[in-house]
């Protein structure tokens, strides 16, 4: 089963209503402000279908998105022509990250960095966005919780029903990782055409994550609760860090 080919085309109306990106979008911008990042180049990875990506672009010089999706990348490049705006479009491993470029403003959102299941695939990953990344500059990526795959989301059964579309979702748990297999029914005419993807994202313990974050040379500036200004906690389900370079790059 593959990911994020023909759910791309729906993945919008099936997300949306449950992320508020204008929100997320102000508060990355506010932290840029408050940390006097400078507004020129922005790197978007795993920018999916480029909801996040065209929010934060209208306000920096030059943009680029990352994804390994080309079908992702086809959706975020016409939001951005619908825009009026422009952005090279890469389809690349956000873990195997190679632009020759240095960017002010790093971006991984939406629990993309729990996609990274091998150790050495996450060394790569945070050693690739600190070579990417200005001296002075910013990274923000967010997880999903390891309270939230491993209670709310793992060894679970969700379903989705509406005139256009229905999804099961079923999710095991084994080791920390999280298979989701999901099946789609999208109608075409008078029929439903059926497909079927399966995603798996790793459960981080946040000390586990720390550890790779500090060895690859980052500080982490501060931690917030689902891109609010509220402590994380037990049951927080989305932790977004702010990470900043430190002077010296360190061997992982």
């Amino acid at each position: 089963m593959s990911q994020y080919k023909d759910f791309a085309s729906i993945y919008d109306q099936l997300i949306n209503s449950d992320i508020d990106y204008n929100a997320w979008a102000d508060k990355i911008l506010n932290i840029c402000s408050s940390l006097s990042i400078e507004k020129r180049d922005y790197l978007d990875l795993a920018c999916g279908t480029g909801n996040m990506t065209v929010n934060i672009a209208k306000h920096f010089k030059n943009t680029w998105a990352v994804d390994l999706s080309s079908q992702m990348l086809t959706e975020a490049e016409s939001k951005f022509r619908a825009s009026n705006l422009k952005a090279k479009f890469v389809c690349q491993d956000i873990s195997s990250l190679k632009l020759n470029y240095k960017f002010d403003l790093i971006t991984c959102c939406l629990d993309s960095t729990n996609y990274i299941l091998k150790e050495e695939d996450l060394k790569n990953y945070f050693r690739g966005v600190y070579s990417h990344l200005k001296e002075d500059g910013v990274f923000i990526f967010d997880i999903n919780s390891y309270y939230k795959l491993t209670e709310i989301l793992g060894n679970n059964i969700f379903t989705y029903d509406n005139e256009d579309v229905t999804y099961i979702w079923e999710n095991f748990l084994e080791n920390d990782v999280v298979e989701m297999n999901l099946t789609f029914f999208v109608k075409s005419g008078e029929l439903y055409r059926r497909f079927d993807e399966m995603h798996c994202e790793r459960a981080y313990k946040e000390q586990y994550l720390e550890d790779f974050i500090i060895k690859a040379g980052f500080i982490i500036k501060d931690k917030l609760n689902n891109y609010e200004n509220c402590n994380i906690n037990a049951a927080s389900e989305r932790i977004v860090y702010v990470l900043t370079k430190s002077k010296e790059e360190k061997n992982v």
